[in-house]
């Protein structure tokens, strides 16, 4: 499992208990250094806390390769080591434990090495970062999980499927969404190695597949002589696959992004067709399409209306709604490096859609996209207004999943730490409702 490259990771900072109660509080560092060491040439570790915690090289517990020591302990160890591959969990006592939120973490780790002269030992590594306490509370009534796509740009590069995985079981998340071209490798045939690689990890950190996002894609042949519009059937067979491979997986939910014809995504019109064509395989394996309601399409919309039209036409329980949040976006998104607010799409300044909206078509929804781009480290965050979101959710009965979907900034590792910012931030929230 690759690590952050921050020498403080984000994944795995959190309170311990003992026999129920807060001893402490544990976080993983990166060795500072080219090679693995044997743990006897550690010379301890101090961490700093905001103005909470200050402890010297010699408190913290340290937890390698599976064993737990105090540092006099690894001075005499024999075959203890700090891999390279591996985080070290550092234990701080501190009875109660640190608040939920956003912390300033300080450490300074000391290491002797043979080939250094003695007068410049140990070596001394300090860093300091910002890094969001696993949220404790359970957020009710919501359930949580993350998207993989909040990864994007990290994912196959700085981080596999497991590594994301853990990130997501550490912040007490329990459900995990995917992109089927986007991440299932082979797609979309994987092979079965991989199929049983993905309910292993599945059951070693307590996930359960959540939605499958795929694309009906109807301008697949618009280029050249022979450009041409997608089929109904031909939409129904890439749909139909895609259910099919969803619920392999265990995958209760589909989402087709279907091609579109406007800039307020109205979709092409043989989506009718392609759905229904297909809702006797989704009731035969009982999976549920639902299309997305994303910026710029409010929920007050025509789009929505035929979407909800359908579903009392056909009397379907296999096809509904996913709302995503960026709809209720109130303000603008920075602009990117190039852009002006005159040459970029409108509804990146923010759309705005009063959350009381939600309550018109609850009834017909079966999944919400967390989706946002910014939370700063006083869990602010910038764009969407979270409190009435989550009240307005509450309030029409909503009580599924809120999947984190991460679209700010690509910086490696960041949206490990925005993701878990926002969960931190939805559960204070949540646990704080009328």
């Amino acid at each position: 499992m690759l690590l952050e490259r921050d020498l403080i990771q984000s994944v795995g900072f959190r309170n311990v208990r003992e026999g129920g109660e807060v001893t402490g509080f544990q976080l993983r560092v990166r060795i500072p250094n080219y090679r693995g060491l044997a743990a006897s040439l550690i010379d301890g570790i101090s961490v700093r806390v905001d103005d909470i915690v200050d402890v010297g090289p010699d408190v913290p517990l340290w937890t390698l390769q599976g064993g737990t020591y105090t540092l006099a302990q690894l001075w005499d160890s024999d075959g203890v080591r700090w891999p390279l591959e591996e985080a070290a969990i550092v234990t701080v006592p501190h009875p109660g434990g640190l608040a939920e939120g956003v912390h300033e973490v300080s450490v300074e780790v000391l290491l002797r090495a043979s080939y250094i002269p003695i007068e410049h030992q140990p070596s001394r590594t300090r860093a300091t970062r910002h890094v969001t306490l696993s949220p404790e509370a359970d957020g009710a009534p919501f359930r949580y999980g993350v998207s993989l796509y909040s990864y994007t740009d990290d994912f196959n590069t700085v981080l596999g499927l497991e590594g994301a995985m853990a990130a997501i079981a550490d912040i007490g998340a329990t459900g995990i969404e995917i992109l089927g071209e986007g991440h299932i490798p082979g797609y979309p045939e994987p092979t079965t190695s991989w199929t049983d690689r993905w309910f292993e990890l599945l059951e070693q950190y307590r996930l359960e597949p959540t939605n499958y996002g795929s694309w009906i894609d109807t301008r697949l042949h618009s280029s050249g002589p022979h450009a041409r519009e997608f089929t109904a059937a031909e939409g129904a067979a890439t749909l139909q696959r895609d259910l099919r491979l969803a619920k392999r997986l265990g995958f209760r939910f589909v989402r087709p992004k279907i091609g579109v014809v406007s800039s307020d995504l109205v979709p092409h019109p043989t989506w009718t067709e392609a759905v229904e064509r297909s809702l006797d395989l989704a009731a035969e394996l009982d999976v549920v399409i639902c299309p997305e309601i994303h910026s710029p399409t409010p929920i007050k919309h025509p789009v929505v209306e035929e979407y909800i039209e359908f579903i009392q036409r056909t009397g379907t329980k296999h096809f509904g709604l996913l709302i995503d949040t960026g709809i209720f976006q109130d303000r603008p998104i920075p602009l990117r490096p190039g852009e002006t607010r005159e040459t970029r799409p409108a509804f990146l300044d923010g759309l705005g859609v009063d959350p009381a909206d939600f309550a018109d078509v609850a009834p017909y929804v079966v999944f919400v996209q967390a989706k946002f781009h910014d939370i700063d480290e006083t869990l602010e965050d910038q764009q969407i207004p979270w409190r009435p979101v989550l009240q307005g959710l509450k309030d029409a009965g909503y009580a599924g999943y809120l999947s984190s979907e991460y679209e700010g900034v690509r910086s490696p590792w960041r949206s490990l730490e925005q993701v878990r910012r926002q969960h931190s931030l939805m559960r204070t929230i949540a646990s704080q409702l009328d």
